[in-house]
């Protein structure tokens, strides 16, 4: 029992008075860290077996403030803490949608796609299947920001480029730069034929209400996207032709025989029918103005096939002596002065040849036999390029036939009637457009026939 005694008072610290307690050698340390040594000493000391298996007392974790625990800061926590997990996961979604949406598309050449009106699925369907994109969810994302922006898919024909990528095929429809067709318009043709050029262009819409008046369009290269109305375009090539005659009738020569803008066209469409030589329009103009001034016949073969076949521009066949002297409105052999009205749609290089035609005493000209003209100013010099004519036209004729004959029939006919102009119209350079038949009946490249 004795033993058990002392053990307990080992055991148990003894008790000291504040007064007793040794002072800190920190006097900036708190309480609990004195009390924290103390402890540290009381484990020192020895403890029995049994003591030794009992824990040491934890001490209880302090209690958290009524502000920390209130429900209001519990919630903004929790608040703030899904807000930064969606910033988290927008960012990432921007980062993997940007990429979709510029990666390189799958077209692996440029591509033409007609893009209906219709809608967005339906839109991605065909560009799908066209193999525009690969994948429709990033153009439907793409689709819904560009409408958040104000700007909207156009229908239309397009072309895509290679690799396009979602960006580059939505920017392609919203700014509507569809595919521009090119119509080319010769010079030359009547109404009636470009009329008929524009009804076999199957990309264009729509009916042609009435022919529009002879010399009214302008011949030139336009461009139209997939649809165009005709009568659109119809419109369009009067209204350039308008302005053009204006503007070169504003500036024709001071002394042109010409009485008004009507007129100017006329004989610049006799001009563009005659020579499809540049550097000729404006010496063949200068033929017609000095007869003109004259008062001589103009004496154009053109002018005897419109009188004969009117809008339809081609006779078929080589201009006949009977179709000479046949009287028509037309026919520059049998009126004075100029026809009624154009016989062709002149172009901008001979409306400006006729206002202001070369400053010569030209009266006469006729097929050289190369594609071009010999002009001259008197009877006999004409009649002298004629025989050069008739001399390259009995080689040519001499070279073509199997077998030599006793005699040709340049030989039996009568000699030529010496006349101003030439009969048929000398080759026109070739248009973009397919080749047709010459204006006169005749087929390209075939020599003028002096009469």
């Amino acid at each position: 029992m004795l033993w058990r005694r002392k053990q307990r008072a080992v055991e148990q610290p003894a008790s000291t008075s504040p007064a007793d307690r040794v002072p800190d050698a920190d006097s900036g340390r708190d309480p609990n860290s004195a009390a924290q040594s103390a402890a540290d000493r009381a484990r020192a000391i020895p403890r029995s077996a049994r003591a030794a298996l009992q824990p040491d007392k934890v001490p209880m974790p302090k209690r958290r403030s009524q502000r920390a625990r209130h429900p209001i800061v519990v919630a903004g926590n929790a608040f703030f803490t899904v807000l930064v997990v969606l910033a988290i996961g927008v960012g990432v979604g921007v980062l993997v949608i940007k990429s979709r949406l510029t990666a390189p598309g799958p077209l692996q050449e440029d591509k033409v796609v007609n893009v209906a009106r219709a809608g967005v699925s339906d839109l991605a369907d065909t560009l799908q299947h066209e193999g525009v994109i690969d994948q429709q969810w990033p153009f439907f994302i793409r689709v819904w920001l560009n409408k958040a922006r104000g700007n909207d898919v156009k229908a239309g024909e397009y072309q895509f480029a290679k690799h396009a990528s979602v960006e580059d095929v939505i920017n392609t429809l919203s700014e509507g730069k569809v595919v521009q067709h090119a119509i080319t318009i010769p010079e030359g043709l009547t109404s009636e034929q470009i009329v008929q050029r524009l009804l076999d262009m199957d990309f264009l819409a729509g009916n042609i209400k009435s022919i529009p008046p002879e010399g009214s369009l302008l011949p030139e290269t336009y461009r139209f996207p997939r649809s165009t109305p005709r009568e659109q375009v119809l419109q369009r090539m009067q209204r350039e032709q308008r302005d053009i005659v204006q503007k070169t009738w504003a500036a024709r020569a001071p002394d042109l025989p010409l009485k008004s803008p009507a007129e100017l066209v006329t004989l610049a469409s006799i001009v563009e029918k005659e020579t499809g030589r540049p550097e000729e329009r404006s010496r063949v103009a200068s033929v017609f103005v000095n007869r003109l001034k004259q008062r001589m016949r103009l004496q154009s073969d053109p002018t005897i096939i419109y009188g004969l076949v009117g809008g339809k521009g081609s006779l078929g066949r080589p201009i006949s002596r009977s179709d000479i002297t046949q009287p028509t409105p037309y026919n520059t052999y049998t009126i004075d002065g100029l026809p009624p009205g154009p016989i062709a749609n002149p172009g901008r290089a001979s409306l400006e040849a006729a206002a202001n035609p070369a400053r010569t005493k030209d009266l006469y000209f006729v097929a050289d036999g190369t594609g071009g003209h010999a002009f001259s100013e008197t009877l006999d010099a004409h009649q002298k390029n004629v025989a050069h004519l008739r001399a390259i036209e009995q080689g040519d004729a001499a070279s073509a036939a199997p077998e030599p004959a006793s005699t040709t029939a340049a030989d039996t006919s009568p000699p030529p009637k010496p006349r101003a102009t030439r009969t048929t119209q000398p080759p026109k350079p070739k248009p973009a457009t397919p080749q047709v038949q010459n204006q006169n009946g005749t087929q390209p490249g075939s020599p003028a026939r002096p009469q």
